[in-house]
């Protein structure tokens, strides 16, 4: 499984005058640097399902992440504060990683959870999300727990049937209730939109009377805006 704390190596080179040596050295740590990132690359892309393991269709990674409510978030420090957890490719190596997670109905303050394919980070501006939206259901306090874990399920489940447009999953824990989503690519495929919100509906059993928003990552990001009076360019 991927390790996100491998150790960084520091690079004892010391200081020279000659600028020929210093162009060598710079030439090498280039090189370094280089074979370290390929490597590095080469370790990420090497989640692959055990011997006798029942591989997903798809990688997906997990993350979390915990912010001060209230509290002005940009883009950038959103991204900084959103933390990987792993990153699995068979059913067996998911169920490792979830049997030790926190519940999120046990999460305390304004935390989420992130479940999405390997190579999409859960922001708004990433590639494959920028031109989506997702799913949005507001859930009552006690409910997440067990809507989070039908919805993780069935989308690794590719019960969805709607080919790569599913994304990911976020859970967002928050005082007076809880919010699960599904993020897909592209907000315009009415189609798409339509059965993966048939699909949602069945797979976490909703009453018909369940409120259900679709939302386009681009009115979240001009709603964010609008709200912080355009201090951020983007945000949460």
């Amino acid at each position: 499984m991927n390790n996100k704390f491998d150790a960084l190596k520091d690079d004892d080179s010391g200081d020279h005058d000659q600028n020929e040596e210093n162009s060598t050295q710079k030439d090498g740590e280039k090189e370094k640097a280089e074979r370290d990132k390929n490597q590095s690359s080469s370790k990420r892309k090497a989640v692959v399902p055990g011997p006798a393991e029942h591989p997903l269709q798809y990688n997906y990674t997990f993350w979390y992440s915990r912010r001060t409510p209230g509290r002005p978030t940009s883009s950038q420090s959103y991204e900084q504060n959103i933390k990987q957890i792993g990153t699995f490719a068979s059913v067996e190596q998911f169920w490792r990683f979830y049997s030790h997670m926190v519940r999120p109905g046990d999460l305390t303050g304004h935390s989420d959870f992130h479940l999405f394919k390997e190579g999409i980070k859960p922001m708004w501006e990433d590639d494959a999300n920028k031109n989506g939206g997702k799913w949005i259901i507001r859930l009552r306090k006690g409910l997440a727990s067990r809507c989070w874990e039908n919805l993780i399920l069935a989308m690794l489940g590719e019960q969805f049937m709607v080919g790569e447009e599913i994304c990911g999953a976020v859970v967002s824990v928050r005082f007076q209730e809880d919010i699960i989503s599904i993020w897909n690519k592209t907000a315009s495929d009415q189609a798409t939109t339509a059965r993966i919100r048939d699909t949602l509906r069945r797979v976490l059993n909703l009453p018909p009377n369940t409120i259900m928003e679709y939302k386009t990552h681009t009115d979240s990001i001009k709603a964010w805006e609008e709200f912080h009076g355009l201090v951020n360019s983007s945000g949460r």
